[in-house]
């Protein structure tokens, strides 16, 4: 992938998507040292635990990637969306659900590191049933990581409440911190010209 940097908007978008797939690498790395029996326990948030949690956001960004995915490559919506959603826990252990995760973020990344300004007004159609669902690029992945950082927020508070520290989550995307992040950047193979380009 280039360093240059593409268009403001398409840049925004694509800096959101690795901030996407470093704050579920952080979060998950962290969740991964839970006990199975801390992973599953019942906790207090909207979903009744990590285990729970965490399984809906895979589930939810395989129900968007797709759709962005299909509209991208010129193909029709999904038949049968909701598919994604067949099985509410897909994953029993975390470690499963980590790998499962990266693979989404991964294309999550390479559909926003295609995107140029003049295309994000293209819409996406969900062949909810009914009414097929309408949106542009722009506000369906604004609405996709928006999704991700709700329910990240309610993890890392459940956190809280077990034998594991909730990692920080905010430490993406000032330079200054550069520092916080660059174990782990290291680790997934990115730079911070990669991500920024040339300062």
């Amino acid at each position: 992938m280039k360093s240059a940097r593409p268009d403001p908007l398409a840049h925004h978008l694509l800096s959101m998507a690795y901030n996407n797939a470093w704050a579920n690498d952080r979060l998950l790395r962290a969740c991964a040292q839970l006990s199975q029996a801390e992973f599953e326990a019942q906790r207090c948030s909207f979903f009744p635990s990590i285990k729970a949690t965490l399984n809906h956001n895979l589930c939810v960004d395989w129900f968007y990637v797709d759709a962005l995915e299909r509209e991208q490559q010129g193909l029709p919506p999904h038949a049968d969306c909701y598919s994604f959603f067949a099985v509410d826990e897909p994953f029993e252990r975390c470690a499963e659900l980590q790998q499962a995760q990266s693979k989404v973020d991964l294309r999550l990344i390479a559909l926003c590191g295609a995107q140029h300004d003049d295309q994000l007004e293209r819409i996406v159609t969900i062949a909810r049933p009914g009414r097929p669902q309408l949106e542009s690029r722009t506000r369906l992945l604004a609405h996709l990581f928006q999704h991700q950082i709700h329910h990240r927020g309610q993890v890392h508070a459940m956190l809280a409440g077990s034998s594991i520290a909730p990692p920080q989550l905010d430490e993406f995307f000032c330079a200054g911190e550069a520092d916080e992040r660059a174990a782990e950047f290291a680790a997934l193979g990115w730079t911070e010209t990669l991500i920024w380009g040339q300062p």
